[in-house]
C-alpha cells in the first residue's frame, strides 16, 4: 500500500503557520466586507459636520425622494463597486479626514460653501475617470424612457465618448457651475451675499488667517 506522506519542508510549525494564515486572511476579508458596509452608510457619511451640508441638499433631490422608492446613499454614488475597488476608495478616503481634521474649518457653513466647488470638481472629475460606473449600478442606458420628448433617442444616439457625469451633473448637491465656466468671484460675491458679509470678505476667509 502506497502512503502519502507530506513533504519535508511541510513541518508542524510551517501547517500551524498556514492554517493560521489561512484563517487570518478569511477573517480579514470578512473584516474588510463589514467595514465597506458600515462606512457606505449615510449615518457615517454624515458624522462627520461637514456632510451635513450635502445631506440637506440630498434628502431634496430624486435620488432620495425617488417615485419608484429606490434611494440611493452615499455610498452607492460615491464608493466604486467590488471590495478591493471600494477599499481603494476608503483609503484615498483618508485624505478627507485629514483635511477635515487638520485643515480648514468645513464644520463652518460659509467656509463649507465657499470650498464647495473644488469638492465638486473632485467629485466629477472622479466619476469621469471611471465612465460614471456608480451611476450604472441603477440607470441602464438602453431602458431609459424619459417624460421629455426624444429622451431615449439622445442617450441612444448622442452619448458617444460621453459619460453621465458630463451631461448630469447639480442633480444631488448644491449646484455649482461647471468647472469651464465657474468664476470665483462670482461665487464668493454670492456667499457673501447669502450670508450678509462685507465684500471681499470670502476671499480673507479662502486665504485663511495666517494671510490676515
Amino acid at each position: 500500500m502506497i502512503k502519502l506522506r507530506a513533504p519535508l519542508f511541510i513541518t508542524r510549525h510551517v501547517l500551524f503557520a498556514l492554517i493560521a494564515g489561512s484563517l487570518g486572511g478569511v477573517a480579514f476579508v470578512f473584516f474588510l466586507l463589514e467595514f465597506d458596509h458600515f462606512t457606505n452608510t449615510n449615518a457615517f457619511c454624515t458624522s462627520c459636520h461637514s456632510m451635513t451640508y450635502a445631506e440637506v441638499a440630498y434628502q431634496q433631490s430624486p435620488h432620495y425622494n425617488s417615485p419608484s422608492g429606490v434611494r440611493a446613499s452615499c455610498g452607492d454614488c460615491h464608493v466604486s463597486e467590488g471590495l478591493i475597488a471600494a477599499t481603494y476608495d476608503h483609503a484615498v478616503g483618508i485624505g478627507d479626514l485629514f483635511k477635515q481634521l487638520f485643515g480648514a474649518d468645513y464644520d463652518d457653513p460659509v467656509i463649507n460653501l465657499l470650498h464647495l466647488p473644488e469638492s465638486a470638481f473632485t467629485a466629477r472629475a472622479w466619476f469621469r475617470d471611471r465612465d460614471s460606473a456608480t451611476c450604472n449600478r441603477c440607470h441602464v442606458v438602453d431602458a431609459i424612457q424619459g417624460t421629455r420628448a426624444n429622451t431615449a433617442a439622445i442617450h441612444r444616439e448622442e452619448t458617444e465618448g460621453k459619460t453621465c457625469i458630463d451631461c448630469h451633473y447639480n442633480l444631488v448637491h448644491r449646484k455649482v457651475p461647471d468647472q469651464r465656466t465657474f468664476k470665483r468671484e462670482a461665487w464668493n460675491a454670492m456667499v457673501e451675499q447669502e450670508f450678509g458679509l462685507a465684500p471681499g470678505a470670502a476671499a480673507d476667509l479662502l486665504a485663511g488667517p495666517e494671510a490676515r
